[in-house]
């Protein structure tokens, strides 16, 4: 069961902090102070959330080389972002509407 969690982890950040904080809101609250911060980490940086959420354990918090972890969750987050971006120019344009529309090729 947790080699499945992990690796729906890897592929579904999101869902699993959205599934830790509809499990477990008690321990969820005790790691953040506010709900604010863990909608904005949901939203826009998942990974780094849900690092958080597990070396975050309280009442010790995030201290020594648990900052690696959430150092490495942000520059994943990060990453991807900048992959997004790097790649924005290889979709088609007209994938959406219309995407059964295909203009002919232009005369030789």
């Amino acid at each position: 069961m947790g080699c499945l969690l992990v690796l729906l982890a890897a592929f579904a950040p999101r869902l699993i902090v959205l599934f830790a904080w509809i499990a477990r809101p008690g321990y969820f609250d005790s790691v953040f102070d506010t709900f604010i911060f863990p909608l904005l980490g949901l939203i826009f940086l998942p990974f780094t959330t849900l690092m958080w959420l597990l070396v975050g354990a309280p009442p010790q918090g995030v201290e020594g080389l648990e900052w690696l972890w959430v150092v490495l969750a942000v520059l994943l987050d990060l990453g991807h972002y900048g992959n997004t971006w790097e790649q924005r120019g290889t979709v088609e344009a007209g994938v959406g509407r219309g995407a059964g529309r295909r203009t002919p090729p232009p005369p030789a």
